[in-house]
């Protein structure tokens, strides 16, 4: 399976950018939370100052008034500093939650602009992972990430200058111990840096290979290979524990190494600052019992900022894929302004040559027209580019060279939406939402009346066993409509089409994968959607195409031959061939 790498710069500024830029629509309360943070990085520095002037100023005086003073002020702060590591709190996860939510909604308008051909070599379950945990990983960052770690080092700039204004050699002690300090943190950032990518690819393929499987997977009971897919998941899974195990680890040794180190600063201190007191030379003992404070408070952060660089770093990569597939252009280019009303049907193909992967066309100086109620047919054998003329009829795909026009307008004028609602298609593999047999005729769309969608299924002949089912149109088909047989799908696509009244109907291998009987109903179905409308059948069975206007036979991308059916039989070509082959039975 493929691997995701993620190399180059510790902090990609380009793509820190980009992610930042996240915040624009909430900058004001972005700079409340600003506020909040200089906030919080000052309230805690300063809980020690007020106890050390609280011990050499009142306890050792005596002055008791003087420390009930000082415990109400100390109580006030606690009180406020709590109030505001709250808000704090709240106010950076409302952020990030606002924009996980905007980005969700651009990322999804996004992938749904996306041409046919970029889901083509791109894994749905990579998909997935970009929309939900790719993106779920941003808010993390805006709560445990920027935010928390700018208040970090902010708390630790006003630790250092109100130790260094107390006492500075006490300071240079206390943070003798700092470079081992460092070079733990950098080394363990590296680490956990190289894990966290090995976790988010981990993650990335787990997904694509569950989704692509479960999909699939009447194929794998079919094939009796559950035993090996069994183990290539295994394989996955455990590749998936090792780099959160290893991710484990460096956490277990990195934070009980920094423990130990901000220990040993503290020994330094007692040790160094105990002799200092005893010789008079710090007059107050409120001071060293600052510094220790200070030193807990100073290590704390320290240690918090590797892992939430490590938090952002994480961010970053997952910015950067999003990015990426924000700024991805594989989508077809909307420039057409023209808008009919309403349709007559005509259709023509000029000279088209279409590829889907550069130079290895699959269609190759294809013309024919149909003109308006006029039934066209393709037949051939598979791989003969009979659906890809249908894909770039609806501007699915793009052709290379050559026209395609409908009504004498380049359908590459028309608005991509205005075009595609005038054509309506019935693929072999009819695809249902999980939902009810209504919402998929319609797809949520709030125009269409009900009325209109049972006068749709009666035109078709599927209202009949539509509403034997519990709950008639209400039926809920689950997932892909495993409920229903492929004849039922097939008669649902059918008043699906037929609900938003096209004038161009598309009919891709609709009658293949049925039994003789529902066959029937499809074809009284077909008859019913191609009345008074232009029409482009494709079928392996000629039964269904005989009375078409026109058939086109196609092999390797070319039309070999073309014709209504008796011309093409009269020329005793590939078509006679196919037909003798199909009735070979019936004509001995």
């Amino acid at each position: 399976m493929e691997q995701e790498k993620k190399t180059g710069k510790i902090v990609d500024l380009k793509v820190l950018k980009r992610l930042v830029g996240f915040i624009k629509p909430y900058r004001g309360q972005f700079y409340f939370l600003v506020f909040l943070t200089l906030a919080t990085a000052v309230l805690g520095p300063v809980r020690p100052w007020i106890i050390q002037i609280t011990i050499d100023n009142h306890i050792a005086t005596g002055d008791y008034q003087g420390l009930v003073n000082m415990t109400f002020l100390l109580f006030g702060l606690l009180i406020l500093d709590a109030v505001v590591q709250y808000s704090h709190t709240y106010l950076s996860g409302l952020i990030g939650q606002n924009i996980i939510r905007d980005l969700r909604i651009k990322l999804y308008h996004h992938l749904l602009r996306l041409r046919l051909k970029f889901f083509d070599k791109t894994p749905i379950g990579r998909l997935v992972t970009r929309n939900v945990s790719d993106v779920e990983t941003l808010a993390e960052v805006f709560s445990q990430g920027i935010a928390a770690m700018s208040g970090d080092i902010l708390t630790i700039l006003f630790i250092l200058m109100f130790m260094f204004i107390q006492d500075w050699k006490l300071t240079l002690i206390s943070l003798s111990t700092l470079p081992i300090l460092f070079v733990s943190t950098y080394i363990f950032k590296e680490k956990i840096k190289e894990t966290f990518n090995r976790v988010r690819n981990a993650v990335s393929n787990l997904n694509s290979f569950v989704q692509e499987h479960i999909t699939g997977m009447s194929v794998v009971q079919i094939f009796n290979n559950e035993e090996e897919e069994y183990r290539k998941f295994r394989e996955i899974n455990t590749e998936h524990k090792r780099a959160n195990i290893r991710s484990v680890l460096y956490y277990s040794i990195y934070f009980p190494v920094a423990e130990i180190i901000g220990a040993s600063s503290i020994g330094l201190l007692v040790w160094f600052g105990a002799g200092q007191v005893m010789q008079g030379s710090i007059p107050e003992v409120g001071v060293l019992i600052s510094f220790i404070m200070y030193i807990n408070m100073f290590f704390r952060p320290i240690r918090m900022i590797a892992d939430r660089f490590n938090t952002l770093q994480l961010g970053i990569v997952s910015t950067d894929r999003i990015v990426k597939l924000l700024d991805s252009q594989e989508y077809l280019p909307d420039n057409g302004t023209y808008e009919a009303d309403s349709l007559r049907g005509k259709v023509e193909f000029q000279n088209v040559w279409f590829a889907y992967n550069d130079e290895d066309y699959v269609l190759k100086d294809i013309s024919f027209k149909v003109v308006p109620g006029q039934a066209l047919a393709l037949v051939g054998a598979t791989g003969a580019g009979k659906s890809s003329v249908i894909n770039l009829l609806s501007r699915f795909y793009d052709i290379n060279r050559g026209e395609i026009r409908i009504d004498d307008v380049s359908i590459s004028d028309y608005k991509l939406e205005n075009l595609r609602e005038h054509i309506g298609v019935v693929l072999q593999d009819v695809f249902l939402f999980s939902g009810s047999i209504a919402e998929n005729i319609t797809l949520g769309n709030p125009e269409i009346p009900f009325d209109k969608v049972q006068q749709a299924a009666e035109m078709v002949g599927a209202r009949r066993f539509i509403e034997r089912l519990p709950g008639g149109f209400n039926y809920n088909v689950m997932e892909r409509g495993a409920t229903l047989s492929v004849g039922q799908r097939q008669l649902i696509s059918f008043v699906r089409a037929m609900v938003y009244d096209p004038k161009i109907v598309v009919l891709d291998e609709a009658t293949s994968s049925v039994d003789s009987e529902t066959e029937e109903l499809i074809q009284y179905a077909i008859e019913k959607l191609m009345k008074g409308r232009t029409s482009i059948v494709i079928a392996h069975r000629l039964s269904t195409i005989q009375n078409a206007d026109q058939i086109l036979v196609m092999d390797k991308g070319e039309i070999q031959e073309r014709g209504n059916h008796e011309q093409l039989l009269d020329l005793n070509g590939y078509y006679t061939q196919l037909y003798h082959m199909q009735y070979k039975g019936v004509l001995s």
